[in-house]
């Protein structure tokens, strides 16, 4: 038995969600595909499935220090990837946890809506991560409706919004797939000012847990130690492959199927 894993650990912290097709659950998978370990802190229980979110409970700050700290001191973390935080108060305790691993790469996924659009956190908690971990992160992956409310542009373009957020991020990828365009543009931002935009096909359906995917994929990405852009594209790619294998696991949105069926055959 090989007791030394070369697997890259990545800590994870986030929402769990019961119905498993977004929140840690998803970033575990998701992670486990990129060769990747996931170590998961909980930052909120979420009363959920695969129509809506109904109700959540942020985590008090105490516990989620120790759980993360916990990893930090354990093993030799290779990246961290955020989700839903919940509240300001929650900001703030992961700003003030990040402030001592500067040198960790962050994929920020700044979770405020559930895919049904029910809200998992004030629009205040948008500012708060606009403000505090923004400047702190590698690259923050919102989608269109995320990036708007981040923004303060309620009818904001991607172009918009970028330019409203480069200030507060060095890179940002704003996904697509909320509008009624042919094809999905994701699109990614430097401050530097270069940008690059994929197209994907858009596929039929709506989906639980994509962006969360999206987001772990490219945590794993970065701790593989991928260069960002290339990591973006591996990670697009992926996270296209589990929608287009998704499957209807409830009676609302489909399910990213983040690992191959034989995978534990």
């Amino acid at each position: 038995m090989n007791i030394y894993s070369s697997r890259p650990v990545v800590l994870c912290l986030s929402g769990h969600d019961p119905s498993g097709g977004a929140g840690l659950q998803a970033d575990i998978e998701a992670l486990i595909a990129q060769g990747c370990h996931a170590a998961p802190a909980v930052t909120a229980l979420t009363v959920q499935d695969t129509v809506n979110v109904s109700d959540f409970r942020v985590l008090d700050r105490e516990w989620v220090l120790a759980q993360a700290n916990a990893v930090l001191n354990d093993s030799q973390v290779a990246a961290v990837k955020l989700g839903m935080l919940g509240s300001i108060e929650m900001v703030d305790t992961v700003a003030e946890l990040l402030a001592a691993h500067p040198h960790l790469p962050l994929v920020c996924d700044p979770v405020l809506r559930a895919g049904g659009g029910g809200r998992l956190g004030k629009d205040e908690v948008g500012y708060a991560v606009r403000e505090r971990l923004l400047p702190l992160a590698t690259i923050a992956t919102p989608n269109l409706p995320e990036a708007r409310i981040l923004a303060e542009l309620p009818e904001g373009s991607a172009d918009e919004c970028a330019a409203k957020l480069l200030p507060f991020c060095k890179n940002l990828l704003i996904t697509g797939g909320h509008g009624d365009e042919d094809a999905i543009h994701n699109r990614l931002y430097s401050r530097d000012g270069s940008s690059q935009t994929w197209l994907c096909q858009r596929l039929p359906g709506s989906y639980h847990g994509s962006g969360c995917t999206l987001a772990s994929a490219l945590a794993g990405r970065l701790a593989l130690g991928e260069e960002l852009q290339s990591a973006v594209r591996s990670a697009l790619d992926y996270t296209w492959r589990t929608l287009r294998d998704a499957e209807q696991l409830g009676r609302g949105q489909f399910v990213p199927r983040r690992l191959p069926l034989d995978f534990c055959s």
